[in-house]
């Protein structure tokens, strides 16, 4: 006779919050204060993906800012970050660094290896975000980036050796 084996109820991801960009970047500037702006978007031209901007050889197709002084236009406000996102449902969202947080950034393999290290050491985590040209960039308080090429020079590398930089 033939047993089977009862699986018990399938673990749910958790459904995600803010699934438009709209309702994303009224999240940012409501719950984490971060200020927000618009960037460029992609658009469908004959079947291809370019971005907005409307240079065919664009280095960074609907991530990056559409004019040149976003990031003092960039606001906190839930409800002008709504009226923005409704003018242009499919932007980008920009968070400008160095007022609510600073970004360390570095190449995609070491921020996976830092956030496995961390994991390990228990640390509480901020937030970390992938950019297209495979880099990662982890959000931490302002300030705190300029302490980060000492760190890595106390844990025996040179802050050059592993591309990193730190905006803010």
């Amino acid at each position: 006779m033939e047993e089977t084996i009862q699986a018990a109820e399938a673990v749910q991801i958790p459904q995600q919050r803010g699934t438009s960009l709209l309702e994303t970047a009224v999240r940012y500037a409501e719950e984490r204060h971060w200020d927000v702006f618009p960037g460029t978007w992609l658009v469908a031209a004959d079947g291809v993906q370019r971005c907005s901007c409307g240079d065919p050889a664009c280095a960074a197709p609907g991530a990056h800012p559409a004019r040149e002084d976003w990031a003092a236009q960039a606001t906190g406000s839930a409800t002008v970050a709504r009226r923005m996102w409704q003018k242009q449902p499919m932007a980008s969202i920009l968070l400008p660094t160095g007022r609510t947080f600073d970004a360390v950034d570095v190449p995609e393999t070491a921020g996976f290896l830092a956030l496995a290290r961390m994991e390990r050491m228990e640390l509480t985590l901020g937030p970390v975000t992938l950019t297209p040209d495979r880099r990662m960039r982890f959000f931490v308080l302002p300030g705190a980036g300029v302490k980060v090429p000492d760190l890595v020079r106390r844990l025996g590398w040179a802050p050059r050796a592993l591309d990193l930089g730190v905006r803010g």
